[in-house]
């Protein structure tokens, strides 16, 4: 371990060090040590355990959402030139500890210092975009008519719920809390359990920057305990979750009571589909860059490459050679590309694939094994001889695992990329035209990239269809879901009423 990855690995372990152990929740602007049972939080490169976290009680949970609910509307009526100020502010504190945040999300989330150091300044990218947006969240339409005038107006909605996952935490909460704040709603905001640290630090951030006691809340705890009372509650008014397709359909089961509107990120089993007439080098770098950063922890995976059938030996043949060569080790290290799996659990899932593989026929063409020593390190893997029908080209493994399939013409890719419960994204390499056009429109998914990886640009629509989603964030799209659109119609006074009774 050299001087630079042990100072930041030192770094990491001092802000938990500041932190409550065990970790409680922060509510209404305050620390509160909670009085539920505690949970252990391990560090995946090495196994050992980084601290204890309290699970909410309902007690605490009920506080956290008070809070929020006394907040609601003085925040809703702060100018929006004023929340802009105050998220700047919280922008310009994210930037001031980016490599805090970093080694914080490298400790417990396991993700490596290439990819994390960017994410903690994607945070603040999130917050400054939606700030810029605050003054005119409330804005509407003028709708006119021969007889009226109808304008639209836009109001938050209220207290929401926020939960997110494990594994890009800080960036992926920011993406969800700033446009909820933008828009004048308040937050009670619950992390995953297995990377619960950055959302602390989050709050305390808001906290520094002026966002006001109770606007953003964070609660720790299970998604079994807390997360359900969470959804439950009556006064929250709607949940933004990014998670596992399964739980989303949990959580709008828990919601449905209340009527919560619901705003889900799910999974994904997304195609990367290379015609034989791509750019093959920038395909082959996209290709392994879309599974193997983010340890293969990423909803937006390329986890299914689509190959055509001429170039698929030859193309394989590189993938095998570059996934071979890929570098795992220490998520600390600038040259790690790979880093360790969050938890022995989540090890396990992605571990039991390989036997999957084997029995359907398909080849293990590189990887394939548990990585011996400290830590939840899997080898990354990539399956060849493998058919559309097979579990390792249905099943969302959200590891470090890539199954190549060939396919013979472009009816047969569109129809290989569809077959499958999922419709996150895809990506599409070919030099022609009007096949980009015809399969972009084919395609069943909410994103597309063509000739490029997953490159964000943050007022674009992002979300998917069929098991991977409901809604969209980005843009207004985002205000969309945090805010309530009411119409008013203005007679002119010249239309004729009718008259019954006379």
């Amino acid at each position: 371990m050299n001087a630079m990855t042990t100072k930041r690995r030192d770094t990491a372990l001092a802000a938990l060090r500041r932190l409550p152990s065990p970790l409680g929740h922060f509510i209404n602007g305050q620390s509160v040590p909670g009085d539920g049972p505690a949970f252990a939080v391990t560090e995946p490169a090495t196994g050992g355990e980084l601290g204890q976290v309290r699970d909410a009680s309902e007690a605490d949970l009920n506080a956290a959402v008070a809070a929020a609910k006394s907040a609601f509307a003085p925040w809703a009526a702060t100018p929006g030139e004023k929340r802009k100020q105050i998220l700047h502010k919280v922008a310009d504190l994210i930037e001031a500890r980016a490599d805090e945040i970093a080694a914080v999300e490298c400790l417990d989330a396991g993700q490596c210092w290439r990819f994390m150091s960017k994410a903690a300044l994607r945070g603040a990218e999130n917050f400054r975009f939606f700030a810029d947006r605050a003054p005119g969240a409330a804005d509407g339409e003028a709708l006119p008519t021969a007889d009226h005038l109808n304008y639209t107006t836009r109001k938050p909605i209220g207290p929401v719920a926020v939960i997110t996952p494990w594994n890009t935490p800080f960036m992926l909460s920011t993406w969800k809390i700033a446009p909820a704040l933008a828009a004048g709603c308040t937050v009670v905001h619950k992390p995953a359990e297995w990377s619960p640290y950055s959302a602390r630090l989050l709050a305390e951030i808001a906290g520094e920057a002026g966002v006001p006691p109770g606007v953003l809340n964070s609660i720790n705890g299970l998604g079994e305990t807390t997360g359900k009372r969470l959804t439950e509650h009556p006064d929250i008014k709607a949940v933004a979750f990014v998670g596992e397709s399964q739980t989303g359909s949990a959580i709008m089961r828990q919601g449905a009571d209340t009527l919560k509107r619901v705003h889900f990120e799910l999974g994904g089993k997304n195609p990367v589909i290379v015609f034989d007439d791509a750019d093959l080098e920038r395909a082959l770098d996209a290709a392994i860059f879309m599974i193997y950063s983010l340890n293969g922890e990423r909803c937006t995976s390329s986890s299914r490459a689509l190959i055509q059938a001429s170039i698929y030996d030859s193309f394989v043949e590189k993938l095998a050679a570059r996934v071979r060569n890929l570098k795992v080790g220490d998520p600390f290290d600038p040259a790690t590309e790979v880093g360790p799996l969050i938890h022995p659990r989540h090890l396990s899932k992605v571990a039991s694939y390989m036997d999957v593989a084997r029995q359907g026929g398909a080849t293990i063409a590189a990887g394939g094994e548990k990585i011996a020593g400290e830590g939840y390190f899997f080898q990354p893997t990539l399956f060849s001889n493998a058919a559309q029908s097979m579990r390792i080209a249905q099943d969302e493994i959200f590891g470090p695992v890539l199954t190549a399939i060939p396919f013979t013409d472009e009816a047969d890719a569109i129809a290989k990329a569809n077959d499958i419960k999922y419709g996150l994204a895809g990506y599409l390499w070919t030099s022609n035209l009007e096949r980009a056009l015809r399969v972009s429109d084919a395609l069943d998914a909410g994103m597309i990239w063509v000739n490029s990886e997953n490159i964000r640009h943050l007022p674009t629509p992002f979300g998917g269809v069929k098991a991977s989603g409901i809604g969209r964030d980005g843009g207004d799209w985002s205000f969309d879901f945090f805010m309530e659109t009411k119409n008013v119609a203005l007679a002119r006074g010249s239309h004729k009423s009718q008259r019954l009774g006379v």
